[in-house]
């Protein structure tokens, strides 16, 4: 079961930074932007550490609080679920 979430985590995790970075290169160019809805989505979703480090590394979204402050906020309640689940013994990862 630990290895299905970790290549889940992987998946997700670079799929939010992926986006945030092609949101980024659409800002940039003018281009049709992915919605905040998709990009929250994802992040909620299990890939909060991938958009935060897109959203720091590609310096985009900084500027809202939504992104600044939820993204980080995610990875902490996403983190402290997987220790739970970890001690309770609901996930093992062998």
């Amino acid at each position: 079961m630990g290895k299905i979430v970790l290549v889940y985590l992987l998946t997700i995790n670079t799929a939010a930074f992926l986006t945030m970075f092609l949101d980024k290169r659409f800002a940039v160019h003018g281009q049709w932007r992915i919605p905040e809805r998709t990009l929250l989505l994802l992040a909620a979703l299990g890939g909060s550490l991938g958009g935060c480090l897109a959203m720091r590394l590609f310096r985009h979204k900084t500027r809202h609080r939504r992104f600044s402050v939820g993204f980080p906020l995610l990875v902490l309640i996403h983190a402290a679920a997987l220790v739970l689940l970890v001690y309770f013994g609901y996930l093992q990862w062998t």
